[in-house]
């Protein structure tokens, strides 16, 4: 039976206060920045119908997984490493720059565990990383005042392709989708096996002395490797074994453009408390950014509603007072792993 995203109060959803309910669309009772203004608001509702109706890209039981992986990070039992786009473009849907960003988190994660003799908790900015935030709505271009490029989830970066386009929005989902489709396929079928590092290429890599640094890494791990499978250890479809073939991999993006977001945010039964919630199905793992992390704004109504794990972007312009008012309207109940703080200071602090 379907969920009106519309009509649905979570009942254990966050508040500012005790009478303060929250739904996916109350934002739109706050102060928004980084709006996107669509010049055919009927064509914006065709489009946010359909996305109400697409199949889910994560599951719950994913979300949690992470949750519980981020609370041992953040009791400092695992390392976080998230990396990826600053903003994708649909035509980094494609085998070669998929497995290129793969192979870079995968090299750098054990790299990190060899060194740490600890988990690491990978997140890539994929499959929805297609928005940018930008100082400016406009521009000057060859003296005419144009839209500025804001990812291609909402425009196209040829100054002619510049008009903000609802159907971008179901272009994005697609391109997530069948990214995170070949993402999921590739690391089901032993892209990610430490049996077989040497296939993850240093091309990328100019400085001889860290390609030769990582060699070393991977030659004393494949001998460690032999040595268990020559004495049992390493045996078909052990606990241990499943751990050596593939990798938790965890989406990301910013949860910058609230219609698609609302869109992606359903009402389901947490699998371990069988209780309902609000997740949003885009992604593992959202964050707010430091131009719209205002506490009486939408983005932070939007962010204090979804059960997902989130990161807030912290700048130079961040006071500790209002750091603490932020985390307590996101995360009242002082859940370990709810919240990721990722620090954007700049080169000059």
């Amino acid at each position: 039976m379907g969920v009106d995203n519309e009509q649905v109060t979570n009942e254990n959803s966050n508040h500012y206060t005790s009478g303060d309910a929250w739904t996916p669309s109350t934002w739109r009772t706050k102060k928004i920045k980084q709006n996107v203004s669509y010049e055919d608001q009927e064509h914006l509702q065709r489009v946010t119908e359909k996305l109400y109706h697409v199949p889910p890209l994560v599951t719950p039981a994913e979300i949690n997984k992470l949750r519980h992986q981020l609370e041992q990070v953040a009791l400092n039992k695992a390392f976080l490493l998230q990396g990826g786009d600053c903003a994708e473009l649909f035509d980094y849907c494609s085998q070669e720059p998929i497995e290129s960003k793969l192979k870079v988190l995968l090299q750098m994660s054990l790299v990190i565990i060899w060194g740490s003799r600890i988990p690491v908790v990978r997140i890539a900015r994929m499959c929805g990383q297609y928005a940018k935030p930008r100082s400016n709505e406009m521009e000057m271009y060859e003296g005419k005042e144009i839209h500025a490029f804001r990812g291609e989830i909402i425009n196209g970066y040829e100054p002619s392709d510049r008009k903000p386009d609802p159907d971008r929005l179901l272009r994005a989902y697609f391109h997530s989708a069948a990214t995170l489709n070949y993402v999921r396929s590739i690391i089901g079928s032993g892209f990610a096996d430490l049996h077989n590092p040497d296939e993850w290429s240093l091309h990328h890599v100019r400085s001889k002395g860290t390609r030769r640094e990582y060699q070393t890494i991977v030659d004393r791990l494949t001998d460690t490797l032999n040595f268990m499978n020559t004495i049992g250890a390493d045996v078909p479809f052990s606990p241990l074994t499943n751990s050596l073939n593939s990798v938790d991999l965890f989406m990301s993006h910013e949860g910058l453009i609230l219609d698609y977001e609302q869109c992606m945010t359903r009402l389901l039964k947490d699998p371990e408390t069988q209780s309902p919630k609000w997740y949003n199905v885009g992604a593992h793992f959202l964050w707010v950014g430091d131009r719209t992390r205002n506490i009486d704004e939408a983005h932070i109504e939007y962010f204090r509603g979804i059960s997902n794990p989130i990161g807030i972007k912290v700048g130079p312009s961040m006071q500790p007072d209002e750091l603490k008012k932020l985390l307590n309207i996101v995360n009242p109940n002082k859940e370990i792993g709810k919240v990721t703080l990722i620090t954007r200071y700049g080169c000059d602090n």
